[in-house]
């Protein structure tokens, strides 16, 4: 079936697993408090604080928040708030030239081969869409920003649901089957197919020691890079 755009995954499919665990959130936990102490009060950043105080039975210490920010990265949760206020932490770091974004190298070269070809390209990623600009902003390759048609977080749904497929599907404009969807995590490529859209499962072995072979590849075409991918 024609493939009429891609949309990808990030961690552990553009970008090594091991960058995220071992670079990002280790910056952002060393970071909040005193990103907390001295942005706190600018409103965009108070809002998230806000967020996390009111559902953690209206803290008021903002010491208190930043505990349960950083057992949040710990336990490597998905949520909103401590997605948005990572991103800004991020974004200090890589205006501050602290580190740049891994990219695989098969993946950029791939990334530009479909651009050039007319191909538009979108991001779905649990980390907010800020922070995905940022990444591929500060990119190893460079800035790939100008690659990416559109760009999609945990605010479309949770990535192991079908309904946050639909929703991109129809934010993008074209038929499901003809969107190509790339992740390393067999249980959203099963979402993604449940939506109709075609899927391949990057089978990185710098992430995953034991090859997603078989039945554990779920039926997904599996590849080990970009540069294996058929997109025609």
């Amino acid at each position: 079936m024609t493939i009429r755009a891609i949309l990808t995954d990030i961690e552990g499919t553009t970008s090594s697993i091991s960058f995220v665990k071992d670079v990002l959130f280790p910056y952002a936990r060393r970071a909040l408090p005193r990103f907390v102490a001295t942005r706190g009060k600018e409103p965009g950043v108070r809002k998230w604080l806000d967020t996390v105080a009111a559902e953690n039975g209206g803290m008021c210490e903002d010491a208190m928040i930043v505990e349960v920010l950083q057992g949040w990265i710990d336990e490597d949760r998905k949520h909103t708030a401590l997605k948005a206020l990572q991103g800004m932490i991020w974004a200090d770091g890589y205006k501050s030239a602290d580190f740049t974004a891994h990219i695989y190298p098969d993946a950029a070269p791939a990334l530009r081969a479909w651009h050039a070809s007319g191909l538009p390209l979108y991001v779905y990623s649990s980390g907010s869409v800020p922070a995905q600009r940022l990444f591929f902003g500060h990119s190893d390759a460079g800035d790939l920003t100008s690659l990416f048609s559109g760009w999609y977080d945990t605010e479309m749904g949770g990535k192991r649901e079908a309904q946050s497929y639909r929703n991109i599907v129809e934010a993008i404009g074209l038929p499901a089957g003809e969107i190509l969807f790339l992740s390393d995590v067999v249980e959203e490529l099963d979402a993604a197919r449940e939506a109709g859209l075609q899927t391949a499962l990057i089978d990185r072995l710098d992430d995953y020691a034991t090859p997603r072979t078989g039945e554990a590849a779920h039926g997904h075409d599996r590849v080990v890079s970009f540069g294996d991918l058929e997109v025609r």
